[in-house]
Formats: C-alpha cells, sequence, structure tokens
C-alpha cells in the first residue's frame, strides 16, 4: 500500500514539475495528501494470512542464503 500511495503522489503531483526548494515540494506534497489524497479515504483491510507471509519470509531468506556471493 506504501508503494502505491508514493506511485499515486508521483503520477498524480510531482511529476513534470520542478521545486526550487525542500519547502515547495513539501507544501506541494501536503496539498496532494488534504485536497486529493484524503477526500475519499479507504480503510487498508488485510488479507494475507500470518502464516503465508511468514512461508514466504522462509522461502525468501533460504534462497539468499543458497545463492553464492557476489
Amino acid at each position: 500500500m506504501v508503494e502505491r500511495f508514493f506511485r499515486d503522489l508521483s503520477e498524480n503531483q510531482l511529476r513534470r514539475v520542478v521545486f526550487t526548494s525542500v519547502e515547495a515540494l513539501q507544501e506541494c506534497i501536503l496539498a496532494y495528501i488534504i485536497e486529493e489524497h484524503n477526500l475519499q479515504p479507504k480503510p487498508f483491510i488485510w488479507t494475507a494470512m500470518a502464516t503465508d507471509i511468514l512461508e514466504k519470509v522462509k522461502r525468501a531468506k533460504a534462497k539468499l542464503n543458497d545463492s553464492p556471493s557476489v
């Protein structure tokens, strides 16, 4: 969900804009959050089972441990 939020922020607000200061960037981000993103808030509903997530983590860890170092 975090990746989706930042994708939307980039595509809808930040792309093709030049900021002359950090403050201008912050104002632009806050404007997006307040004026667009929060107009129709939707709760995040976690649908994955904790056991499934932990199993994926175990498989990923095993793959990383089995792969040769570069």
